[in-house]
C-alpha cells in the first residue's frame, strides 16, 4: 500500500528570506547549513534581479532553533540579509482565477505600470509574480495574477492601457496556454506590408479609387463581400501576368519569419485565412512552410482577369468558419485556437479563436479583441504568448537564423 502524505501540515514553520549580490554557491550553501537540522523543505522561490538574489526558501523546524541558526549563520557567512519569519502551516496558496496579464510597449513608463497595477488591486486582483519577456525592440513584461476574472479583467484593463498607450492581453494560466495550438493569421497588412488588391490596381491604375473602398470596408462601414467585388471589377482586363508581379513585390512584415518559425519550432499550427487572392497568398505560404489555406480565387479568361472572383467570397463569416474547419482537421478545441487581424473583416475570427489579437487595427477592431498589438513587429506577438524574446534568439542562433524584426 502506497502511502500518501498529507496535502498540508499544521507543524510550525520558518520562512527564510536570504538576499544580496548574486554568485555561484549561495543556494548550496543555504540548504547544505540546513541539511544538518530537522527541517524539511516545503517551498522554494529564487529570483536574482540585476545581480541581486531573493531567494526564499519555507521550511519546517520541528520545533528545533537550530534551523533559524543555520540561517543566520549562512547569512554571516556570505555577508548577505536574512529574514527569518515564523509561522505555522503551508498556508499561503494561491487564488484561484489565475491569470497572465502582459504589458508591451516602447516605451515602458512607469506611470502606465503604475495605472495597471492600481486597475487589478481595484478588481481584487492580487500580482503574484512579474518577469521580462522582451526589452528590445519592444518591452514586454508578463504579471501573474490570482483572483480575477478574464473578461472584466480584460475590459477594465484594456482602456487604462489604451489611455497610456501601451498594448495588453489578459490570458488564462495553467494548462490552457501550454500544449500544441492553432494560430491563424489575417494576410494583408499582418502578415505582409499593405494590401495585395491596391498592389493589382495600381497596374489598373485605378489604385486610388479601389484603397478608398478598402479603407471603408475594413473599418466596417462596407460589407466586405459587396466591396471585394467592386475592387475586383476595377481589376477586370489586366493581364495574369501581374499577379506574378504582385507577388514578386510582397514584403513581409518585420518579424513574420521569425513569429512563424517560432511557433512551428514549438509545434503549433500556423495558417493563413485571407480576403485577398489565392494566386498570392498560396505560394507566400508554401515559401514559409504553411499548408492550411484560406482566401479568394480570381477569375482569368484567356490570359486576362474577368474582374470577378470564384465562388464563395472569403468574408468575415468565411474567415471564421475556416478558423473552425483547420482547428477541426488538427483535432484541437477552439480554446487552443489564436486568431490574428486588423481589419473588421477579421473580427468573427478574432471572437471565434480563444485569443483574438488586433495587429496594428482599425479602431473597431482593437475594441472588441482579446488583445492589441501596435508595433510594427509581428514576432511582439510570442510575446503574448508567453515566448521570451531571450529564447526565441537563443534557437534562432542555434539553427543559424538571424532575428528579421530589426537588423542585430
Amino acid at each position: 500500500m502506497i502511502e500518501v502524505p498529507p496535502r498540508s501540515t499544521d507543524e510550525p514553520t520558518l520562512l527564510v528570506t536570504l538576499t544580496g549580490d548574486d554568485r555561484p554557491g549561495v543556494t548550496s550553501a543555504l540548504f547544505s547549513a540546513l541539511a544538518a537540522t530537522p527541517a524539511t523543505v516545503l517551498d522554494v522561490e529564487q529570483v536574482v534581479v540585476r545581480g541581486q538574489l531573493t531567494l526564499a526558501v519555507l521550511l519546517t523546524t520541528g520545533g528545533s532553533e537550530s534551523v533559524r541558526a543555520a540561517a543566520l549563520d549562512v547569512a554571516d557567512e556570505l555577508d548577505m540579509k536574512v529574514r527569518c519569519k515564523r509561522g505555522t502551516g503551508d498556508t499561503a496558496h494561491r487564488r484561484e482565477g489565475r491569470l497572465h496579464v502582459t504589458l508591451l510597449a516602447a516605451p515602458l513608463l512607469p506611470a502606465a505600470v503604475a495605472a495597471v497595477a492600481e486597475k487589478l488591486a481595484e478588481q481584487d486582483a492580487n500580482i503574484d509574480r512579474i518577469r521580462r519577456i522582451s526589452r528590445w525592440p519592444v518591452t514586454t513584461v508578463e504579471i501573474d495574477v490570482s483572483g480575477g476574472d478574464v473578461r472584466s479583467l480584460r475590459r477594465e484593463v484594456s482602456v487604462t492601457a489604451a489611455a497610456h498607450g501601451i498594448d495588453v492581453a489578459v490570458s488564462p494560466a495553467g494548462l490552457a496556454r501550454r500544449g500544441r495550438r492553432l494560430v491563424v493569421m489575417d494576410v494583408d497588412s499582418t502578415l505582409i506590408q499593405g494590401e495585395v488588391i491596391e498592389m493589382l490596381a495600381e497596374r489598373s491604375g485605378r489604385v486610388d479609387e479601389v484603397a478608398a473602398i478598402t479603407e471603408r470596408a475594413m473599418r466596417g462601414e462596407l460589407d466586405f463581400a459587396a466591396s471585394l467585388h467592386q475592387r475586383v471589377a476595377a481589376l477586370a482586363g489586366l493581364p495574369s501576368s501581374v499577379l506574378d508581379d504582385v507577388r514578386r513585390a510582397v514584403e513581409l512584415t518585420p518579424g513574420a519569419r521569425t513569429c512563424v518559425r517560432t511557433l512551428q519550432r514549438l509545434g503549433f499550427t500556423v495558417a493563413l485565412v485571407s480576403g485577398g487572392f489565392l494566386e498570392v497568398v498560396e505560394p507566400l505560404a508554401a515559401s514559409l512552410g504553411i499548408t492550411h489555406v484560406e482566401a479568394n480565387r480570381l477569375e482569368v479568361v484567356d490570359g486576362r482577369l474577368t474582374g470577378r472572383v470564384l465562388g464563395d467570397v472569403v468574408d468575415r463569416a468565411g474567415k471564421a468558419a475556416a478558423l473552425r474547419r483547420f482547428a477541426a482537421a488538427e483535432g484541437l478545441s477552439l480554446s487552443r485556437t489564436v486568431a490574428i487581424g486588423d481589419g473588421a473583416n477579421d473580427l468573427d475570427m478574432l471572437d471565434t479563436a480563444g485569443l483574438g489579437i488586433a495587429f496594428n487595427a482599425k479602431p473597431v477592431v482593437r475594441q472588441q479583441a482579446d488583445a492589441t498589438v501596435n508595433v510594427p513587429f509581428l514576432d511582439a506577438v510570442l510575446y503574448l504568448l508567453g515566448i521570451p524574446r531571450e529564447e526565441v534568439e537563443e534557437a534562432d542562433a542555434a539553427d543559424g537564423f538571424e532575428v528579421d524584426a530589426l537588423p542585430d
